[in-house]
């Protein structure tokens, strides 16, 4: 069985990059548009590993990490921030609201799936 991701973000041309990285390294992918959307992808799926972009309509990739992580029965599934925000610190609060890493955009598709590797084992 191939591990699923759960991809948060509202750029489909971003939405697109990933689906085409992730299938072809043979993972299955549930997209959101929105943070409401994948609070209530992540409760019905259960997926192994998020990829939260952090500037989102209506609730940002802060609070929906910050609501995810407060739920018991998600909070072991890692989060990793992919974000253009770049700033110095912004790392910081990415881990704050409860992202286990950080990774900015543009990224090497080889380190975000080596990154992505080394939470699902």
């Amino acid at each position: 069985m191939s591990r699923r991701i759960l991809v948060v973000e509202d750029h489909e041309e971003n939405r697109r990059i990933m689906r085409d990285l992730l299938t072809a390294a043979g993972y299955e992918m549930i997209e959101a548009l929105t943070g409401e959307e994948g609070i209530a992808l992540a409760e019905r799926q259960r997926p192994d590993l998020i990829l939260m972009d952090i500037q989102l309509p209506g609730l940002d990739g802060y609070e929906t990490t910050r609501r995810i992580k407060a739920q018991p029965a998600l909070r072991a599934i890692p989060i990793i921030a992919v974000t253009s925000y770049a700033l110095s610190g912004d790392d910081v609060k990415a881990r704050e609201a409860g992202c286990d890493d950080y990774v900015t955009k543009p990224f090497s598709p080889r380190a975000l799936l080596a990154k992505m590797r080394e939470f699902l084992g």
